[in-house]
């Protein structure tokens, strides 16, 4: 099990939404949204606004699609919420996430917009696998949002994390 603790006492984990396939010669790195993302994107971002989901700072891969993603939730919650772009989060690891998530120390809630399987990996290390196979079976979808809170060491538990809501398009 994976231990971060507070701050951030709340973080907002968000896959990128669905992207194009690549054009000839295009790189994976630029694949933009494709017109199913950005609905994805937007009905995601007014979700989470709707709901108060406000988040400190936001944190996001450099690439295009996360890019994109992360500009319909600015939209969404604050035009003054400026991005933070981190290219360590394109191909990053799990151990790369999770150590830009724990260095968040000035933050109350971070919102992190990047890929899977990472994603994925990120949700499980923290709450646990059982937890996040009954929330999410079919895997992390695109512009999932996962709203996590650190509840502290529960007697009979390893995760220090709960799942507090998932948002999907």
């Amino acid at each position: 099990m994976t231990t971060i603790t507070p701050p951030p006492s709340r973080i907002y984990l968000l896959r990128h939404a669905k992207s194009g396939w690549a054009e000839p010669g295009q790189h994976d790195f630029d694949r933009p949204l494709d017109n199913q993302g950005f609905a994805q994107a937007e009905i995601v971002a007014d979700k989470a606004a709707d709901r108060n989901y406000r988040p400190d700072i936001l944190l996001s891969s450099t690439a295009t699609r996360c890019r994109q993603t992360a500009e319909a939730i600015r939209r969404a919650i604050s035009e003054e919420i400026e991005p933070v772009f981190i290219d360590e989060l394109y191909n990053g690891s799990l151990g790369t996430y999770l150590a830009i998530l724990g260095g968040q120390r000035d933050s109350n809630s971070v919102m992190l917009v990047g890929h899977n399987p990472t994603m994925e990996e990120v949700l499980e290390g923290l709450i646990g696998a059982d937890q996040m196979v009954a929330a999410i079976p079919g895997g992390y979808p695109p512009a999932g949002l996962a709203v996590l809170d650190y509840r502290g060491f529960v007697a009979g538990s390893d995760a220090a994390w709960t799942l507090t809501d998932f948002l999907t398009a």
